[in-house]
């Protein structure tokens, strides 16, 4: 049965291949994904899935969904299909529609014995806005019991952990006057920034050694001879740990404030994106990584220990999760690169597209199947959640 999964894959080459080109050749930026959404949405719909558009808030976004028997295993399988911009499909985003369209079909069309269902959710904007995020806050991802993704890479392999992060924007609001005649009049909002800044690097040393915390000034507040009334900058916190990070942020609030007292300032703080870090289930891992050995991916290596943020952590915090990074570029090749974006359309990246459906399938299909496989990775992801939620 495997098999006949697998070789179904090879005999959709041709349609897989072509919609990877086209998402290529017409690269959309997050939220106007348009065409590369409904090229998607309308091969699963012909061959028999559901289709609901503009879920969880966003025009762009959509869950497809078919279902084999009832009270079986429910796989997602998440796309993305913004590309970057300026740029293009340099991180390769236009390789997932396809690899998720053929592991979807290929289990349609072939496992009838089997109770299961599988999901396919198109987001958008993970470049941007990171959408995933505002769908789960809006409902999705509440009927799968495992989410599963593939992504374009230097080597084939799994991550381990992510990057929490949130951004904020702080503001500052002074008093203006002459910086000459009158500047015990001021109360400089740009003082606040530097002295924010400060308390941050005294803050770094007695933090956990992988929090990462940056900052850059977007508004400096004006000319020279002028006590500035306002100043504004954006920062950046992270950790592996979201718990860990939530208590980083209280301190960070704290150092604004104190910065406003010193100041003599008023200040907002306002966050614009959170993401959580990745809640490792190291079976899931495996699993996709049998499966990939068994098809001879290419340049096959050790799970990743260290990556950045991703909206797809905030969903790997909420049901069990992994992503199947497949080879396509050369090692040491950086995605949002001109190299990435050369090698978008080659044999290999078409090879990719096959290899990343066949990974996922094959893997779908081992944790349907094998319930002890479902078992195992349920109770190793609340074991490993409940780890991440102490500090």
């Amino acid at each position: 049965m495997k098999q006949q999964i697998l070789q179904y894959i090879d005999r959709e080459r041709k349609i897989l291949t072509s919609l990877g080109d086209f998402i290529f050749d017409n690269p959309e930026i997050g939220l106007e994904e348009f065409q590369s959404s409904k090229k998607i949405i309308d091969i699963l719909e012909k061959n028999g899935f559901k289709i609901e558009m503009g879920i969880g808030g966003f025009e762009t976004a959509f869950r497809a969904t078919y279902e084999n028997g009832i009270d079986g295993a429910s796989i997602g399988l998440l796309c993305e299909y913004d590309a970057l911009e300026g740029m293009g499909h340099a991180c390769a985003h236009h390789l997932q529609g396809p690899s998720v369209l053929g592991a979807a079909l290929s289990l349609k069309e072939n496992l009838k014995v089997e109770n299961y269902k599988i999901v396919v959710y198109g987001t958008p904007a993970e470049e941007t806005i990171g959408a995933k995020v505002k769908m789960l806050e809006n409902g999705c991802f509440n009927d799968i019991d495992v989410a599963l993704m593939m992504h374009g890479a230097p080597d084939t392999t799994t991550d381990i952990k992510s990057l929490a992060l949130s951004n904020f924007t702080v503001k500052f609001h002074g008093v203006r006057s002459h910086a000459a005649l009158a500047p015990e009049k001021g109360r400089s909002a740009l003082d606040g920034l530097l002295i924010l800044f400060q308390g941050i690097e005294f803050l770094r040393e007695h933090v956990r050694e992988e929090v990462k915390m940056h900052y850059t000034i977007t508004n400096a507040g004006g000319p020279a001879n002028v006590v500035p009334k306002y100043a504004e900058a954006k920062f950046s916190l992270r950790s592996y740990d979201r718990a860990y990070l939530n208590h980083v942020i209280e301190r960070f609030k704290k150092v604004v404030q104190g910065a406003s007292l010193m100041t003599e300032t008023e200040f907002e703080v306002i966050e614009t994106k959170s993401l959580n870090n990745k809640i490792p289930v190291l079976k899931l891992n495996q699993i996709l990584m049998d499966n990939a050995k068994i098809m001879k991916a290419p340049r096959i290596s050790p799970p990743r220990e260290k990556t950045g943020s991703t909206d797809f952590g905030n969903v790997m915090y909420h049901v069990p999760g992994s992503c199947i990074r497949v080879a396509f570029v050369p090692q040491g090749t950086s995605s949002h690169s001109d190299e990435f974006l050369a090698a978008g359309k080659t044999e290999e990246a078409h090879a990719a597209i096959l290899l990343g459906a066949k990974i996922l399938a094959g893997s779908a299909y081992d944790i349907i199947t094998n319930k002890e496989y479902f078992e195992e990775i349920k109770r190793e992801f609340e074991e490993n959640k409940m780890k991440s939620n102490k500090i």
